[in-house]
């Protein structure tokens, strides 16, 4: 079971350079072919950057569509996570959005942290790629 990170979620629905293998991805855990959390503090990233981009569109396709991927979760952070993600940004020089998904990534069990952020290389949880 993969953690799946905010940005490759925002490949897709920003066009980024890496949008097709992310779409791959993420069309394998719609299929069930994949198992995979998201945090709801990723949702809620997404939600204020797509806002930012003045993306609602976009941002209203992406919310309605989760409730379609088999393969995908959504965790609901807690506030013992936050805290121990606020440990992990002092111990391992995280920034707090990267820290909650680590956090949440050892709360779930998770395999490996599919993201694209380097910063988790550091990190007892592998980082693997999409592709």
């Amino acid at each position: 079971m993969y953690l799946v990170d905010t940005n490759i979620f925002l490949e897709v629905l920003l066009s980024r350079a890496r949008k097709e293998e992310c779409k791959k991805l993420l069309k394998s855990l719609r299929d069930g072919k994949n198992s995979g959390v998201v945090t709801d503090f990723t949702i809620h990233s997404i939600i204020v950057i797509m806002d930012t981009l003045n993306r609602l569109k976009e941002l209203k396709t992406f919310l309605l569509s989760l409730s379609a991927y088999k393969g995908l979760h959504i965790y609901h952070t807690t506030i013992a996570d936050e805290v121990k993600a606020t440990e992990i940004a002092v111990n391992q020089k995280l920034d707090m959005d990267d820290a909650i998904q680590y956090s949440s990534a050892l709360s779930t069990h998770a395999d490996a942290i599919l993201s694209f952020d380097k910063h988790f290389d550091r990190a007892k949880i592998p980082r693997i790629k999409p592709a």
